[in-house]
């Protein structure tokens, strides 16, 4: 799955952009609830450091240690989530997210409260397989996500989809293509966002909430 974000991320990156798509060794092979992700921001701010970067992603739909991760650099720092619903919001005057099981819901709806997103979230719908599900050739998962995106378009009044999950990165662009409206990609869409925030010259602000954390 981190090889295919790689993939999508180089596949809408400019030539002079260098994408470097890793995972911590340690941490939960897909993150399916709040304990996984609880487990996984510790590794995943382990990765996190070297000066040469000038940005980074967050490739995960929960948006996982978010806020740390921002403390710990002056990089800009996007999560996938918040870079899909505002990109959605630029595009369309609602949206609906389609993600994978019914209990991660949740935390995409704390995430759109967080956000600001209410207004413009118009349903969080789930197909019920788990996150590794998307990787078996075989599963009918892109079937669901495609039947969910659908009844998404009739029933919900929204005029874009926001794939919930990074395991979906791929889907993006063939169903913008089956479904006639905007189908975003949080993966593909931080990749953008952050290349402009990068060559606008702006980094992560160090005063206030963002400060580098205290040495204890």
């Amino acid at each position: 799955m981190t090889d295919k974000m790689g993939t999508v991320a180089r596949a809408v990156a400019s030539p002079n952009t260098e994408i470097i798509a890793c995972n911590p060794p340690s941490a939960p092979v897909s993150l399916e609830c709040h304990y996984d992700e609880a487990i996984a921001i510790p590794h995943l701010l382990a990765e996190m450091g070297d000066s040469d970067i000038d940005g980074y992603i967050i490739g995960c739909f929960g948006d996982p240690g978010l806020m740390a991760a921002r403390e710990i650099t002056t990089a800009p720092v996007l999560g996938i989530a918040e870079a899909a619903m505002h990109v959605a919001s630029f595009l369309a005057t609602g949206f609906s997210i389609v993600t994978t099981l019914s209990r991660t819901k949740i935390i995409a709806e704390h995430l759109v409260i967080n956000y600001g997103m209410e207004r413009h979230c118009r349903n969080i719908r789930a197909i019920d397989l788990p996150v590794l599900e998307l990787e078996i050739k075989d599963s009918p998962a892109q079937n669901l996500i495609r039947q969910e995106c659908q009844k998404a378009l009739q029933e919900d009044g929204c005029g874009a989809i926001v794939l919930g999950c990074a395991g979906m990165a791929d889907l993006a662009q063939k169903l913008s293509t089956e479904l006639g409206v905007p189908v975003i990609d949080g993966v593909s869409a931080a990749v953008k966002l952050l290349e402009g925030i990068v060559a606008l010259g702006l980094k992560t602000s160090k005063q206030g909430n963002f400060a580098f954390p205290p040495k204890k």
